[in-house]
């Protein structure tokens, strides 16, 4: 659902005095619930702004592929059940974990200001992917870079790499992994951007759907909520990740598909690309539009349409 129109002149006359923000307890996701909190705070200094830290079922289960429990859902029922039942009033995700379809009592009040959308190399052993000779181990947990890695260095082994971002950094250390691929994101927030040894570029590994973004969740029936987030919300992260999210959605995406897609601004215009693919990625389609901002979503759902004329429908056949 979209969040209810709100404008910033309404935020500043609804002055809270409590808000409770439902998070997951990983460090990256405590970092951002801070973040917000600090905002927050900022904004409406006599306001008490609190976390309810919540860990969820995708925190849970570690010895299995996302793909095959249930998918990145998995990381906000617990939140949503929080906003329900009135513990708690907004929730803070990661864009690229939320479902592209919200369930109808929920609505994405805001989405802030992005952090670098790409994917990050990292490797105590090697300085990026093509200095990796073959048979060499890369972890990802993501059958989205996996279906890249395949197509662009199919002599390497791609295996699978679950936890949070500091137990899958711990995990390359112990030397399970040659290398391991990350959301750069995350590693800038939590201070470690020099474990990046290479950041990957779109050419290389398209991002997922508001890879980079931090949104936030709230109950569609309390649009005071929304207009006490609405400061935070940056219009052009906006547009690009209601774009990506739209191509996913139209594409029944999720994470068992292999799927990719990425918005930018350039000169007033937004420019989207996406793919579809197998997940070893011997087949792949692609395709790119450009169009108006204010049109994100109905740019987003176009390009859907692009990569289904190139082939997509078959292959998410197959997938399914």
């Amino acid at each position: 659902m979209s969040a209810p129109a709100v404008s910033r002149t309404q935020a500043a006359c609804v002055a809270p005095e409590r808000i409770v923000i439902a998070t997951r307890e990983s460090r990256l996701a405590l970092w951002q619930a801070e973040h917000v909190k600090a905002r927050l705070e900022a904004l409406y200094p006599a306001c008490r702004v609190s976390l309810l830290g919540m860990t969820t079922r995708g925190d849970q289960i570690l010895d299995r592929p996302l793909a095959k429990v249930g998918g990145k859902g998995l990381f906000v029922k617990e939140l949503e059940t929080a906003l329900l039942d009135g513990r708690a009033d907004i929730a803070v995700h990661s864009m690229k974990d939320v479902p592209m379809q919200l369930a109808e009592p929920f609505t994405l009040a805001c989405i802030c200001t992005r952090e670098l959308p790409f994917d990050a190399f990292v490797s105590n052993r090697y300085a990026s992917l093509d200095d990796m000779p073959p048979g060499t181990v890369v972890g990802t947990s993501s059958l989205r870079r996996e279906s890249q890695l395949h197509a662009t260095h199919p002599y390497l082994a791609v295996t699978s790499l679950r936890g949070n971002l500091d137990t899958r950094l711990r995990k390359l250390d112990q030397g399970r992994y040659d290398a391991i691929i990350l959301a750069a994101a995350g590693l800038k927030r939590l201070g470690l951007s020099e474990r990046i040894r290479a950041v990957l570029p779109a050419e290389v590994s398209l991002p997922a759907a508001g890879q980079g973004a931090l949104g936030i969740e709230c109950l569609a029936s309390r649009p005071e909520v929304a207009a006490w987030l609405a400061p935070l919300d940056d219009p052009d992260t906006s547009a690009c990740v209601r774009a990506e999210r739209a191509v996913a959605a139209a594409l029944a995406g999720s994470c068992e598909v292999p799927l990719g897609a990425y918005g930018q601004l350039r000169s007033g215009r937004l420019w989207l690309r996406g793919f579809v693919a197998l997940p070893d990625g011997s087949r792949m389609v692609r395709a790119e539009r450009e169009g108006d901002p204010a049109e994100a979503e109905a740019l987003g759902r176009a390009l859907a349409d692009d990569l289904r004329a190139q082939g997509a429908e078959a292959i998410l056949a197959e997938l399914g």
